[in-house]
């Protein structure tokens, strides 16, 4: 399975971990950054829900993270409108008799 991009969604055609210079081909977006990482979280202490010792400043940049993990991307996971769409009608299915 090809390691999805975290930013647009894409397949990269990279299999298991990229390297630190790896680029999604689409939107050029690193590949081996926080918001590409399976740990990257928002609310969490310095972003991460691994113990690191110093916080990474700019997410979307590569580093030399050594626990980073691919994030599991789908690009329908992504496609915001689709899933409004899908949960609008299923809401919607709920009062339909």
């Amino acid at each position: 399975m090809s390691l999805s991009c975290w930013s647009c969604g894409k397949e990269t055609g990279i299999e298991g971990k990229p390297s630190r210079i790896d680029q999604c081909t689409a939107c050029l977006a690193d590949l081996k950054s926080c918001r590409g990482c399976r740990f990257y979280a928002p609310h969490a202490a310095h972003q991460c829900h691994e113990r690191v010792d110093e916080t990474i400043k700019i997410k979307d940049k590569a580093n030399f993270c050594d626990f980073f993990q691919p994030r599991i991307v789908g690009a329908k996971a992504l496609d915001k409108t689709a899933n409004k769409d899908s949960r609008k009608k299923k809401f919607d299915d709920l009062f339909n008799d």
